[in-house]
């Protein structure tokens, strides 16, 4: 059984109409950038947890912010992603105690290039491991793939504009919209760019066995159809008994 934390929502940003990010305060947990944790609206009751509407939310925040953050993007009809979409400053946010997850630079063998692909809310993970130090001391070089259905859903460019003057040149933020065109954005989808060149040329890095890691989160075709774009490239899952140059996040 897990512990709760209660948190107050100091922030509620509403991006899209769907997209929203949620910052709390009021609890200090041990996490590791990567990870995430189960959040809820109401405080679970002991004994009856397994009723309660709870879903796991990557940190978008660094570990040892006292400021806790979220990306949530609103399910119609769905039990809770529309209650959290509509908390107000104030308000309670719930916390579990037990933050999991092995999207962690720590599963990472040691390469040149990290790439950290992703579609959507996916974006949350790679933005706490990159307000973290140890990216930008191990790989010579970062790319951050983003990848949404319309240009308006990019969040957090502010963010990423800033990460990236952390080392001139090192971080290459390459995005992705399938539903419009957006200029400076890729058209389609990324297993498509895997296989035709496109999305090494925007980067302008080499996708390949040597010295380069991908880690994937997103949805599950995504994650499903460009591990098997990588594949046909000679990448293969990591596992700590074989390692490989593919890291994968799904916890949907």
């Amino acid at each position: 059984m897990s512990t709760w934390h209660r948190t107050t929502v100091i922030e509620n940003r509403r991006w899209t109409e769907s997209l929203f990010s949620l910052r709390a305060e009021g609890a200090r947990l041990e996490f590791v950038a990567g990870q995430f944790v189960r959040l809820a609206v109401e405080a679970p009751q002991p004994g009856n947890e397994a009723a309660h509407v709870a879903r796991p939310f990557s940190f978008v925040n660094p570990p040892g912010d006292p400021v806790l953050e979220f990306l949530g993007v609103i399910v119609p009809g769905g039990p809770l992603s529309p209650r959290l979409a509509a908390l107000r400053p104030g308000e309670a946010l719930y916390v579990a105690g037990n933050p999991a997850g092995f999207l962690v630079l720590s599963e990472v063998p040691p390469a040149h290039t990290l790439w950290l692909v992703a579609t959507g809310t996916g974006i949350a993970p790679f933005l706490s491991i990159l307000q973290t130090d140890e990216p930008w001391q191990r790989f010579r070089t970062i790319v951050l793939v983003q990848a949404v259905r319309h240009a308006r859903e990019l969040v957090y460019a502010g963010l990423i504009g800033r990460l990236a003057e952390r080392a001139p040149g090192k971080l290459r933020h390459v995005t992705f919209v399938s539903r419009e065109r957006a200029p400076g954005s890729l058209e389609g989808r990324i297993p498509a760019a895997v296989r035709d060149g496109r999305l090494e040329a925007a980067a302008g890095v080499t996708l390949s066995t040597e010295g380069s890691h991908v880690m994937l989160c997103g949805n599950p075709d995504m994650l499903r159809d460009t591990q098997a774009a990588l594949a046909e490239r000679g990448l293969r899952k990591h596992r700590r008994r074989a390692p490989g140059h593919i890291t994968v996040e799904s916890f949907w």
